[in-house]
């Protein structure tokens, strides 16, 4: 696991490259699995645990927790803009600032997982279907730039991963479980081998 706890499972690296079949279809499951594993990454914590940041500094439990699917909604929108415009450009938005609203602060966890869970069914249903022409099409990311949705798709799966084991390292450091497979579930799930890459990393979302 790295040791900055800014990014338990590494920084993102962007494909310098088209992906491959293979790659893109790992990828593909990553992002799948997202809502499954940030629901076991939660699961029989208390109110104080869920108010505790995840570092000094960072967001809290409930913070993490709401902030994917608001994040996953807007990948959601940019993959479809992206496919059905040319080369669009896509409008960012002040994470930290909509962690600190009201909604985030009082809605109950819950209602988050369960919008990442029906959201990533409408994605996977979009994501499974596209043909290898539809991953090299492009948006325009005021910050990052040109980006084709190979980069796009690894990115958020990565993203997932990456505030899963948020959680999953504060709750192995703190000894909030006695489940070790958590403890390197989220770190183990890397990029395939064979992927060539540059190394970009967004925000460390706090």
């Amino acid at each position: 696991m790295s040791e900055d706890l800014r990014y338990p499972v590494g920084k993102f690296n962007r494909p310098a490259t088209a992906l491959t079949a293979d790659e893109r279809r790992e990828l593909v499951n990553q992002i799948a699995a997202t809502p499954a594993r940030m629901r076991e990454a939660v699961a029989g914590l208390n109110e104080s645990q869920l108010d505790t940041p995840y570092r000094d500094g960072g967001w809290t439990v409930r913070q993490v927790v709401h902030h994917v699917p608001d994040s996953h909604m807007n990948a959601y929108t940019r993959v479809k803009l992206a496919l059905t415009e040319e080369q669009p450009t896509i409008k960012p938005y002040d994470e930290a600032a909509w962690a600190k609203l009201n909604d985030v602060r009082d809605t109950p966890i819950e209602t988050s997982l369960v919008l990442l869970e029906t959201l990533h069914s409408r994605w996977d249903t979009i994501l499974r279907a596209m043909t290898d022409a539809d991953f090299e099409r492009t948006l325009v990311h005021p910050d990052m730039g040109v980006m084709t949705l190979d980069a796009v798709i690894a990115m958020y799966a990565w993203h997932g991963r990456h505030h899963v084991g948020h959680i999953t390292s504060l709750r192995a450091r703190s000894g909030w479980w006695r489940f070790a497979r958590w403890r390197t579930a989220t770190s183990t799930r890397s990029w395939p081998p064979s992927m060539k890459r540059s190394a970009t990393t967004p925000s460390a979302s706090r």
